[in-house]
């Protein structure tokens, strides 16, 4: 097959894996909030989740195909892309208020999780029994989430949404764009990396910033509608579901094995380094303005001039 036709079916394999992500975690709010589960919630949980399948499902094909370095690079791309891009497009539309109270929360949860990831992949392979316990991990936070979080009132406005039998076929649609799309962007991927002469860490990195589309778009989206609890909650909490739950979870199906940990350890604290920035500026600043916010792109540039 040509270098051509692999490209294209990469380009393919990413569109419909961000396509799909968007239509089933859309429909899958509108079921969460069908049953009155507050914004916030739904944000950090079904919305994160939801918007975390691109990676989940990345980490899964390329476990099974033996690709370890392209799903910690998918990871820790789409990480960095998203507490510095993401979170600047959405303070560039709406500014993004913050309780210190829920920074430390939210955000230490999130630093936790990372630590949590880069330790587990120092020694170059994530097993099953790693796998599970990162899982496991995630667990607890959503369940002390619920205990702490889970009676907010929701909106108004979000009230209004699809009833489930209207919202669950279009998860179901959404999910099998998903599951297609996963496997045609890491075959592709790792046989583009490998005739190009490209470490599959890198191409990893790059699809990180492909598969953040649909937390920011999310994100964007409810920044623009003024709701700031889905809008930070996707963000946040995709940062805390990636690098426990989803490379967890590819750990079930085999070993996630790192060929050159140096470099993810490099880009890994990197990722660490941006998000600690951005954290301590929403909290000494009680949140991120336009001005900030330009501050968080700029943070996303030398991601790649690491390497």
């Amino acid at each position: 097959m040509s270098l051509l036709v692999q490209t294209g079916l990469f380009v393919l394999g990413l569109t419909l894996l961000v396509y799909g992500a968007s239509k089933a975690v859309t429909s899958a709010g509108d079921i969460a909030l069908y049953y009155g589960v507050s914004t916030l919630f739904v944000g950090v949980t079904v919305i994160s989740v939801g918007t975390s399948i691109p990676e989940m499902t990345t980490s899964i094909y390329a476990a099974l195909y033996g690709a370890g370095d392209l799903a910690v690079g998918n990871i820790v791309g789409s990480e960095t892309a998203q507490i510095t891009l993401a979170i600047g497009i959405v303070a560039l539309i709406a500014p993004i208020p913050a309780e210190r109270r829920n920074v430390m929360i939210y955000g230490g949860a999130m630093v936790l999780a990372m630590i949590i990831m880069i330790l587990t992949v120092d020694d170059g392979v994530v097993q099953l029994s790693e796998g599970f316990l990162m899982m496991l991990s995630y667990v607890f936070f959503i369940y002390t989430l619920y205990t702490n979080e889970g009676g907010e009132e929701i909106t108004e406005e979000l009230e209004e949404q699809r009833p489930p039998e209207r919202a669950i076929p279009w998860v179901i649609f959404g999910l099998a764009l998903v599951i297609v799309g996963g496997n045609l962007m890491v075959t592709n991927g790792t046989a583009i990396a490998r005739a190009a002469g490209v470490s599959e860490y890198l191409i990893g990195l790059l699809t990180g910033l492909g598969t953040t589309a649909p937390e920011i778009v999310v994100a964007s989206i409810a920044a623009y509608r003024g709701d700031q609890g889905i809008s930070v909650g996707a963000i946040l909490g995709s940062n805390i579901t990636d690098p426990v739950f989803s490379l967890g979870i590819g750990a079930l199906f085999a070993d996630i094995v790192v060929t050159d940990p140096a470099t993810v350890r490099l880009s890994a604290f990197f990722m660490l380094g941006v998000s600690l920035v951005v954290l301590g500026l929403f909290y000494w600043r009680e949140g991120i303005d336009r001005r900030t916010a330009v501050l968080c792109l700029l943070l996303y540039l030398p991601t790649f001039l690491i390497l």
